[in-house]
């Protein structure tokens, strides 16, 4: 029986223990794959599991912030075991491939995650899951700082505009009401209708809106429907080359049209300096009637015998202006210390000989001695004589002053010196003083254009050291050189003058005549003269044969006794027109005329007694 029985148990227990095995071991598989542990990552179970080593360890890369690599060695095998997971230095021993993680999210949890409730896990393994979690959720917080492109380099995420779709809206306007401005949007009042709809529409949904979440639901379709009507308007516009093309042609025009009133400008210019008001041409016919009303013994000045004393100061006035010479007598007098010892000698011609003659009987000046002479009294004064003279009287001379310069067409760059004063003697008359005054040995030469502010007899104690003219150089502006008045492409003025020497002027100068008589100048100028007959020499005027006639035997003297400038620049400095002994309104703004400077016209009509019998009757004012 024995032997029996222990048969069946070894039967049963060879029966039954495989059988218990079996199942127990299958129940420990079932339970890992219910777990979620590996599932499809585990390759093959039929032979077991290899070793597989997850590398979480930091890589030393040259960027920031880059996303940790795991790498995951596998080979086929069947065995799974404690030691599964180890370190980077270990990994290296074995022959495997490395496989890299794309995201360090996806792999956050994947660490040995068929171990059961973390039983029974290494630390090795614990240390590399908590390394790899904290990585990860560095990156995720970094995540909207930095974004790894294709090229692996690092570039920062585009803030978005809060204030976008508001801006946009806003040029749209601008744009809009530009639009409406032009011309050709004008023209076409379907697109101003439009416009004006679309900027009202734009107008209300933007509003006080500073940002996009304060538009309306709606401010989208506003914002395309003014592009699509602003698209539109654009295309009406003119083409910009044609406008181009426009404009330049306006401008063209514009100074085609500048330089004709500029040439008429000077034109007119030029002939309101030539012009006698209405009130001085009255006053010598008045005068002439009144002065022929009179007596032959009425007709005469007193002091007779002042007229040639030497031991007084002589003046020399040229003029055929009445108001014009009584400003310098009166102006003279008015300053000088002992009016009783100046002297003024008057030329004019014989149209203005009366006038002048009356004026001077009816308002005597104020204790000085006046003579009045009439031009054609010089009779040793003709063309035999006198070259300047005959050249005056020529027909071609006569035609270059007279004939018609229309204002349009008129090209003469010396237009100013087509003045018909020049052809009268009187200008010319102060290259004469010796022979007009034969027994005065020094004269005051005074232009009808001066006013004098201060006693002139202190002219009389100037030393001439043998020169024949004192005259105030005006070299300190540019244009008083002597190239500006003599033409020095011709030999004989190149050959004799220096470009740059330094000009005067005429307007009062001293003349000492007892030297004028012994250098014989009256013959130089006479010289001169016939060689310019053609005027190739120099442009016509007074000053230009006066440079040369008088050239090196000039003195210069104080500038403060002689100030020019008053007829033409506005910009004369106040305190030399104070300090100024003699100011001159050279130029063609006379204090007479409308034109005049009123700025200077004060200084002047301050001399003229505004309520005088004959100045109001030819309504004559300030």
């Amino acid at each position: 029986m024995i032997p029996r029985k222990l048969v069946l148990c070894l039967l049963c227990a060879s029966v039954l223990a495989p059988i218990v095995l079996y199942t127990d071991r299958l129940s420990v598989r079932s339970n890992v794959f219910l777990r979620g542990g590996f599932g499809d990552g585990i390759p093959n179970l039929s032979n077991g599991f290899e070793i597989q080593t997850l590398s979480a360890v930091n890589q030393e890369l040259p960027n920031p912030v880059k996303e940790p690599i795991g790498i995951v060695l596998a080979d086929e095998s069947s065995n799974l075991s404690q030691n599964s997971i180890q370190n980077k230095d270990e990994s290296t021993e074995l022959s495997a491939k490395e496989v890299r993680l794309g995201k360090t999210i996806e792999h956050k949890n994947r660490v040995l995650s068929e171990l059961s409730n973390g039983e029974n896990i290494p630390k090795n393994e614990v240390l590399i899951e908590q390394v790899t979690q904290n990585e990860a959720s560095k990156l995720e917080s970094n995540a909207d700082v930095t974004k790894p492109t294709e090229t692996g380099t690092e570039t920062k995420n585009v803030v978005p505009i809060s204030d976008l779709r508001v801006r946009q809206m806003k040029d749209q306007l601008i744009r809009a009401r530009v639009y409406l401005g032009l011309s050709s949007t004008r023209s076409n009042p379907h697109y101003i209708k439009e416009l004006r709809l679309r900027i009202r529409d734009v107008q209300r949904a933007l509003g006080d809106s500073t940002k996009d979440s304060d538009l309306p639901k709606n401010a989208n379709d506003k914002l395309k429907s003014m592009e699509q009507t602003l698209t539109r308007v654009k295309q009406i516009q003119e083409d910009c080359s044609s406008t181009v093309k426009k404009l330049r042609a306006m401008l063209h025009s514009s100074d085609e049209l500048l330089r004709a009133h500029k040439k008429q400008t000077l034109f007119l210019s030029q002939l309101a300096a030539k012009t006698l008001p209405k009130g001085l041409h009255c006053l010598p016919l008045r005068l002439s009637s009144e002065y022929f009303g009179k007596r032959e013994s009425e007709r005469e000045f007193p002091n007779k015998e002042k007229l040639e004393d030497n031991r007084l100061f002589h003046y020399a006035l040229f003029s055929d202006n009445v108001l014009a010479a009584h400003v310098v007598v009166n102006s003279t007098l008015t300053n000088a210390k002992h009016p009783s010892e100046h002297v003024f000698h008057i030329v004019t011609d014989k149209l203005n000989y009366a006038a002048m003659r009356m004026w001077f009987l009816s308002n005597p000046p104020r204790g000085g001695t006046i003579q009045v002479q009439n031009i054609d009294n010089f009779t040793w004064l003709n063309s035999s004589y006198s070259p300047v003279l005959k050249q005056l009287a020529s027909q071609s001379m006569i035609d270059y002053y007279f004939k018609t310069h229309k204002a349009g067409n008129n090209n003469d760059p010396n237009l100013k010196y087509r003045n018909p004063k020049y052809l009268s003697m009187l200008n010319h008359l102060r290259f004469y003083l010796p022979e007009m005054f034969p027994k005065l040995k020094k004269v005051v030469f005074l232009d009808d254009d001066v006013v004098v502010k201060k006693d002139l007899s202190g002219l009389w104690k100037i030393d001439m050291r043998e020169k024949v003219i004192g005259v105030v150089e005006t070299c300190g502006e540019s244009f008083h050189r002597y190239d500006r008045y003599l033409n020095f492409s011709n030999p004989l003025i190149a050959k004799n003058f220096e470009p740059r020497a330094c000009g005067w002027a005429f307007g009062m100068n001293l003349f000492d005549l007892d030297e004028w008589r012994r250098q014989n100048i009256t013959e130089i100028y006479h010289k001169w003269q016939n060689l310019n007959e053609d005027r190739t020499l120099w442009k016509l005027g007074t000053l230009p044969p006066g440079l040369i006639t008088f050239h090196n035997r000039t003195i210069t003297i104080d500038r403060n006794w002689h100030v020019l400038g008053l007829g033409y620049n506005p910009h004369i400095n106040t305190r030399d027109i104070e300090r100024a002994a003699v100011i001159h309104y050279n130029g063609n703004l006379k204090p007479w005329l409308e034109t005049g400077l009123p700025k200077y016209r004060g200084f002047w009509s301050k001399y003229v007694d505004y309520d005088q019998v004959f100045l109001r009757e030819c309504n004559i004012n300030p």
